[in-house]
């Protein structure tokens, strides 16, 4: 049976601001407070997916999630019209109102925990929406991505779906974002690397002091098991508390693997040189013997500092279909003579093929890169024509997508405009445009009138 990734990406909603919400996220707080350009950010994600599109590639999109998230001010006791709720809130504490208008689903990496059918022990794709428990403004997503998610893989007959863990930082979970499949091709069996900051029920386990380890290892050992992952195909791997310190608050702020290679950071891990020999152990019995290609980046070639503001390990890592490697990086890597300068080695020794730049800054300055937009989900060619095809990406959806964003987004968008009754209605009634686009249905908790 042939298999495929299909990049998923976040549709960057209108409310798309610098609020600077995410602590432990470097870009996101230097640029809070910010004018931002929801209209630029959606059109830059666009032209991300069509240009992966037009190489040959599969690519889906999904859905932002309806802003303000008024039902849960409303659940914290902000009474009245909508435009009394916003305001009272915003009078009640400017962050709490940021907070339920931020459009973070945009990056999808944090959607959910993907395993394929070829892995799993009933043959479906399985899909755990992300609590994201760390994070006030995230930790209002999981509903309404689980419920996107079921409206983009509808067949149950294919694709199934469990909620999201308990909202509890013992568990909190922060999807594939630190999550890696390995494998000789997408269709061959897979080795799930699980990176996790910390364990929850084990107080003298290593752990960040500066920063809050988002992950935990008993979030990821649910995930295996409500997913039915043998046990062999399981690995469990600590990030490097040292650099969560630093701003590597995911593992795909420090490393990015495809298929049967790992490209990561020498101080990715805890007792790397242990994690990674274990890791190449289990995947080479896996496998028949055959080796993963490990890529330690040296500190002297590529400070922390560096792979943390280029974004180096944000890029996406792809098999072209003519199985070339492809890297795609943020333009930042671009400007950053060191990280430039190790993508054009990786170039010359032929570690990788091809490495293209994207011009993503809007989503770069609130702390997300190619990788962070992206949900990767490996498909066969018999699911993916069970996927919503109003969700699949081609010429057609792009131009519609793009023009919905040019009649409804904003070109600018401060946390003073949030107070602004007329945004929700701006809001509103671009998704509920969008539904009908996307053929979603009643997606979205919203009344247009």
């Amino acid at each position: 049976m042939n298999y495929q990734e299909v990049n998923f990406d976040g549709l960057v909603g209108p409310t798309h601001n610098y609020a600077g919400l995410s602590f432990g996220n470097v870009a996101s707080a230097k640029s809070a407070s910010q004018p931002s350009n929801p209209k630029q950010a959606a059109l830059q994600g666009l032209a991300k997916m069509k240009m992966l599109s037009d190489m040959g590639l599969s690519q889906g999109v999904l859905a932002p999630h309806n802003r303000p998230a008024l039902t849960h001010l409303k659940q914290l006791g902000f009474t009245g019209s909508d435009a009394q709720i916003v305001e009272k809130a915003y009078q009640y504490n400017p962050i709490l109102l940021a907070s339920c208008y931020s459009s973070s689903a945009m990056w999808t990496a944090n959607a959910a925990t993907v395993s394929p059918s070829s892995d799993t022990s009933d043959a479906k794709v399985h899909f755990t929406a992300a609590n994201l428990s760390n994070k006030l403004h995230r930790s209002i997503e999981a509903v309404l991505t689980h419920k996107i998610l079921q409206r983009t893989f509808a067949n149950d007959q294919y694709f199934a779906h469990h909620q999201a863990l308990p909202m509890h930082d013992h568990f909190g979970d922060e999807g594939a974002a630190n999550h890696t499949r390995l494998a000789q091709t997408h269709g061959d069996v897979g080795l799930h690397m699980f990176v996790y900051g910390k364990e929850a029920f084990n107080a003298h386990a290593p752990a960040p002091t500066k920063f809050p380890a988002r992950q935990t290892k008993e979030a990821f050992e649910a995930i295996a098991r409500l997913h039915n992952l043998p046990t062999e195909q399981v690995i469990y791997i600590q990030q490097n508390p040292d650099v969560i310190n630093q701003g590597v608050f995911h593992n795909d702020v420090i490393a990015v693997g495809n298929e049967n290679m790992l490209l990561c950071h020498e101080q990715a891990y805890l007792d790397q040189g242990k994690a990674l020999d274990t890791l190449q152990t289990q995947y080479s019995q896996l496998n028949d013997g055959a080796m993963l290609n490990i890529v330690e980046v040296p500190t002297s070639r590529v400070p922390i500092d560096d792979a943390v503001s280029s974004y180096l390990f944000n890029s996406q890592l792809i098999t072209l279909p003519n199985q070339e490697t492809l890297l795609l990086a943020p333009c930042e890597c671009e400007r950053n003579p060191r990280v430039r300068a190790y993508l054009e080695s990786l170039l010359a020794n032929n570690t990788l093929h091809n490495v293209y730049f994207a011009e993503l800054k809007q989503s770069m300055q609130n702390g997300g890169g190619p990788a962070c937009l992206r949900l990767r989900v490996p498909l066969s060619d018999e699911e993916i024509q069970h996927v919503n095809p109003k969700t699949v990406m081609n010429d057609n959806l792009y131009t519609q997508l793009c023009t919905w964003v040019n009649k409804h987004y904003r070109d600018s968008l401060t946390q003073n405009d949030l107070r602004d009754p007329s945004l929700i209605t701006q809001s509103h009634q671009a998704l509920d445009e969008l539904t009908q686009i996307m053929n979603l249905g009643s997606l979205y908790d919203f009344q247009i009138d």
